[in-house]
């Protein structure tokens, strides 16, 4: 071997070099990316005006996205008036084709207002509350399904309610409203109530629809199940309901929502004993046993009979709750603010150095809290791959009823490769 085979070539020797800084460089990068928190930020935007009280004050805004004519995306919101404890207005929906910066003026769905009931000859009416819409792909529909609730006159028959279970209206591709359905559900341990208000849902690749009851023959000790159901676009059919979940404390467990993520489906339920409860489960039936929300350090979460929702992210899940805190202390149910933290799923707890406020507390909480507008009835939506919303509408049940309807758009960091729809 000649000592010309042996010598380095400089040029040669500084290709090397630069593409051993370019690897590094983009391992790196890569390393910082991964380290990055995946919440960027979070803003917050008023939809609706009426902290004077001089107008509307709408409640119960959820939204859900569907593709345009063109393919692009429209958001569209259901929402209804309150007016009272458990009262509201018929329900109405609006839309928005600039990704929530502006809305249409919110316009009653027919279907989900007030209904006489049959045999009856007094004002006992059946409305609608507690709607949550969602698109659904394989039928190019929107299932916008809530629960029927009991009124007279002006007021929520508290005394007069009858059995209590999930009513829906279907919106087809050319925007018209179905009829008012019921999604029926034989079984003679719901003869109380069989709900799935307020509920996150899970379309299925097969188009059914995964989702969870609160169901009980009275009005304490409800459970939770997981649900299969069938969707055509036009009916919504049981198809299996899997072994409950209980907690024997006041009304039971409440409102549970779904999400899915890693592969597995989370349900987080609302409960009566000062905490809230998450659960897993591999085919959406068959749930783990609940366990209380707690830090990773195992410090449980003071949550006063509160629904709480997924915030859903193709590289973490975040929980969106209310929970106890100093600045709250004497809020309705510490209704305010509302928080945001991402989950352990390998512990199924909080990750407490996540937590940050979604929507602050506005007043004082301590010494005012009747002038603290409550939060405690919210919604989350996968908006676009660069942002994820919480929709909520304030109210002042010791001040008139007052409050706007919010929006906290919250900023991702890097995409978020969930499908919109």
């Amino acid at each position: 071997m000649s000592t010309a085979s042996l010598s380095v070539n400089p040029k040669h020797h500084l290709r090397i070099a630069i593409i051993i800084a370019i690897c590094v460089g983009a391992n790196l990068a890569t390393l910082a990316r991964a380290d990055e928190p995946l919440i960027a930020s979070i803003s917050k935007q008023t939809l609706w005006e009426n902290r004077d009280g001089k107008g509307a004050t709408w409640f119960h805004p959820r939204a859900c996205m569907m593709p345009g004519p063109d393919g692009k995306p429209i958001a569209l919101m259901t929402i209804q008036e309150i007016g009272g404890s458990d009262y509201f207005g018929p329900v109405c929906w609006s839309t928005s084709t600039d990704l929530g910066k502006t809305w249409s003026d919110p316009e009653p769905i027919p279907a989900l207002g007030r209904d006489p009931i049959p045999g009856r000859s007094d004002d006992l009416k059946a409305a609608v509350c507690d709607v949550v819409p969602q698109y659904h792909p394989q039928s190019n529909s929107v299932l916008a399904l809530g629960h029927v609730v009991f009124y007279k006159g002006k007021y929520f028959a508290r005394n007069e309610q009858l059995s209590r279970y999930p009513v829906y209206a279907t919106r087809a591709a050319d925007g018209t409203w179905s009829p008012r359905k019921i999604l029926q559900w034989e079984d003679p341990r719901n003869t109380s109530i069989y709900s799935n208000g307020c509920g996150q849902r899970v379309v299925l690749p097969n188009g059914d629809v995964q989702m969870s009851f609160t169901f009980g023959p009275g009005e304490k000790n409800r459970m939770v199940a997981g649900v299969h159901a069938a969707y055509d676009g036009d009916q919504l059919t049981m198809r299996e309901v899997g072994p409950p979940l209980e907690n024997r404390h006041g009304r039971g467990l409440l409102e549970p929502s779904v999400t899915e993520f890693d592969g597995k489906f989370w349900m987080t339920i609302r409960a009566e004993d000062n905490r809230g409860y998450v659960s897993s489960s591999d085919d959406g039936l068959n749930w783990s046993p609940k366990k209380a929300w707690a830090w990773e350090d195992g410090t449980p979460i003071g949550m006063s009979t509160t629904q709480q929702h997924w915030l859903t992210h193709s590289d973490g899940l975040f929980l969106v709750y209310t929970r106890e805190d100093a600045s709250n202390t004497n809020v309705m149910r510490w209704r305010s603010p509302l928080w945001v933290a991402q989950v352990d799923v390998e512990r199924q707890c909080l990750i407490r150095e996540t937590e940050q406020v979604a929507l602050p507390l506005v007043g004082d909480g301590v010494n005012e809290p009747n002038q603290v507008a409550l939060m405690g009835n919210f919604h989350v939506t996968h908006a676009s791959p660069d942002e994820s919303w919480i929709t909520v509408g304030e109210w002042m049940p010791r001040d008139g009823y007052r409050g706007d309807v919010l929006l906290a758009r919250i900023r991702w960091s890097r995409p978020n490769r969930l499908p919109l729809w």
